[in-house]
């Protein structure tokens, strides 16, 4: 046995193999078997289109059955999976394409047409179809292939996925995960947040991101467990589905959604044993609605592109709003200053990580990859982060995202925090403006809420002004329909400086 993730599946899967592994929302269903035989047809196609180990195969579909059998064809053929954002532009796949040169790229079919051309000038010479009914030219090209094909051995280190970053500062960089990376992190994952074959999990993230491709899915896959698997969040059905399940995965949006919907009570979560939250930061106040809601707390966990998962609260014991825990097995971490030099508990400094989940580096850009690592091999984040004197990780925000106001540190988070709890606020981002006397000036993007009181902008300045230093204090709030966020539901904080960059603010 090598070191190929498919083949460590295939360890832990249900000895009967028609046993279920997923559901759909209509009523599809597929068993253990059902992957082995749907890989199997697709990583045969793989080979017959002249893809070999190492070659990378780039998908931009929605999310099927199909497209998780994408992902597994992928490892069983030792090729590298390029899961792309369904969002993006002909102008955007054309950088990535051109970047990572995969020997195929499977498409919407009606899409197909205007990729094609694009495709074959970075130099791909083979485009496929599936649409997010589970059909196109992938399924039936492969239909008739032999599906025993075995397990194209890999070693540890061997690349499984290429996954870009956001990119919001410059151009999108091309994350390299390993087998190991995601093995040992999932495995990790099973343990600590005690998953069996007994588990049912509510699947209803998107498939092109490490949370729902990596996280949720393995998870299942390395317990022999099963899961119902929803083409998207949608919170009546979300409702109609708990009481099937144990667990569910998902980002904060997901859980204020569910809390905005008067079917969503503590008898609908009866069978739930765990909920997660992830991708972006839980406001303090969704967590202690759902457990006043719900009488269960939501375990906060925290994780990357470039890491997988480093932190998590317990499953045993006290899961505190605002955290995401403590490191968890075999990853170490510190908070430390530019240089990298570790900072006592209670200071605030950039977030750096160790450990087997970290990867490998950026593709074909090892400038950068030197750049982001230490020379005793932890990984700078670029997240800004402060443990508490109860031992919890706290992250106060994005090293970019920090304002210096006057000479002065000012880290949004706190900013945040306080303003959300004003009344008549639903959500808050902060951001730094360019300012003639400061260089920055501290300014709020604020959502109403709408069920509250009107809340104007002299009353969040002055309520800041009581409880925070001056240096902190916005110096103008705007208010909008709703914040920018990204398809993993984190607030895109660039949109809003972009959006508000011309905006006069005032010295005074």
């Amino acid at each position: 046995m090598s070191d190929n993730l498919f083949e460590i599946f295939q360890l832990h899967a249900p000895k009967d193999r028609r046993a279920e592994f997923l559901a759909t929302e209509s009523g599809r269903r597929l068993t253990y078997q059902d992957i082995d035989e749907m890989s199997g047809r697709f990583a045969r196609l793989f080979a017959d289109r002249g893809l070999k180990k190492g070659d990378r195969v780039a998908m931009q579909v929605g999310k099927s059955p199909e497209a998780l059998m994408i992902y597994l064809a992928a490892l069983r053929s030792g090729t590298v999976l390029l899961p792309l954002n369904t969002a993006y532009t002909d102008s955007e796949l054309a950088y990535f394409l051109g970047d990572a040169e995969p020997g195929l790229l499977i498409c919407d079919p009606r899409r197909a047409e205007g990729l094609r051309p694009i495709a074959a000038s970075c130099g791909v010479p083979h485009v496929l179809t599936l649409d997010g009914a589970g059909a196109g030219s992938l399924v039936s090209d492969s239909e008739n292939l032999d599906p025993d094909l075995g397990c194209v051995p890999a070693a540890a280190d061997d690349l499984a996925a290429i996954l870009y970053t956001s990119g919001t500062t410059g151009r999108s960089k091309g994350a390299m995960l390993s087998h190991e990376n995601l093995g040992s992190n999932t495995l990790t994952l099973r343990d600590y947040w005690g998953f069996t074959s007994d588990d049912v999990l509510l699947h209803t993230l998107p498939i092109f991101h490490t949370h729902g491709l990596f996280v949720a899915t393995n998870c299942v896959l390395l317990s022999g467990a099963r899961m119902i698997f929803l083409s998207k969040f949608d919170a009546d059905e979300v409702i109609r589905q708990l009481p099937n399940v144990t667990s569910m995965m998902g980002v904060p949006t997901f859980y204020t959604r569910l809390l905005a919907n008067p079917n969503f009570t503590a008898e609908t979560c009866k069978t739930i044993r765990l909920f997660i939250s992830g991708s972006a930061p839980l406001l303090e106040e969704t967590f202690t609605a759902f457990r006043e809601r719900t009488g269960q707390s939501i375990l906060e966990r925290y994780g990357m592109t470039e890491t997988t998962m480093n932190t998590s609260n317990p499953l045993n014991g006290e899961r505190k709003a605002g955290t995401v825990g403590h490191a968890l097995p075999g990853v170490s971490f510190r908070v430390a200053d530019d240089s990298g030099k570790a900072l006592p508990d209670g200071e605030i400094g950039i977030l750096e990580v160790k450990g087997p989940n970290v990867f490998k580096g950026y593709w074909r850009n090892p400038e950068k990859t030197a750049a982001e690592f230490r020379p005793d091999g932890y990984f700078i984040t670029g997240d800004m982060a402060q443990v508490g004197s109860d031992g919890y990780l706290r992250i106060v925000g994005r090293s970019k995202d920090l304002i210096i106001s006057g000479g002065f540190n000012v880290y949004p988070k706190e900013i945040e925090t306080h303003i959300d709890q004003i009344e008549g606020v639903a959500e808050t981002a902060v951001i730094g403006l360019p300012h003639p006397d400061f260089g920055e000036a501290v300014c709020a993007v604020v959502k109403r809420d709408a069920a509250g009181m009107p809340v104007a902008e002299e009353t969040i300045i002055k309520a800041s002004k009581d409880a925070l230093a001056n240096f902190k204090v916005p110096k103008r709030v705007f208010f909008v329909e709703d914040l920018p966020r990204n398809a993993m539901g984190k607030v895109q904080k660039n949109v809003l400086r972009d959006e508000f960059k011309e905006t006069f603010v005032s010295a005074a």
